[in-house]
């Protein structure tokens, strides 16, 4: 249905990308002792507008990006270099302490997300109950 469709895309768009932006956050702290390992991030922002934007100029959901009419259905954000406060000898440039916030930040935005989303829901049922 066209209601629900509406109403879901932005958490649907935005659950995709924290989980993407949280799963790079993960890798950096992961590999926080490699040497000349370059920490990544995602502009969420960014990420979501074009998302979005993508979402509203394509109504044609494909599966795989060479079929005709559109782009994948799930989002994706562009990948960005962080660049570090101190850069050490080893040419890492993970910083513990920032990706450890950072994920934090973002583990807490991403539960947020859920929260809104189920709030939503709960509207739906209410709803379709006639309360």
């Amino acid at each position: 249905m066209k209601v629900f469709e509406s109403a879901f895309r932005l958490h649907e768009a935005a659950l995709q990308l924290r989980t993407q932006r949280m799963e790079v956050l993960a890798k950096n702290i992961a590999n926080v002792d490699t040497p000349n390992f370059k920490a990544r991030d995602i502009d969420f922002e960014q990420a979501l507008r074009e998302t979005l934007a993508d979402i509203e100029h394509n109504s044609v959901v494909t599966t795989h990006k060479d079929h005709l009419g559109g782009k994948p259905d799930r989002a994706r954000g562009a990948l960005k270099y962080s660049i570090p406060f101190n850069t050490p000898l080893d040419g890492n440039t993970v910083e513990m302490s920032v990706e450890q916030a950072k994920y934090g930040k973002a583990a807490a935005k991403y539960q947020a997300t859920l929260r809104f989303l189920e709030s939503d829901i709960g509207g739906f049922r209410k709803a379709l109950r006639g309360e």
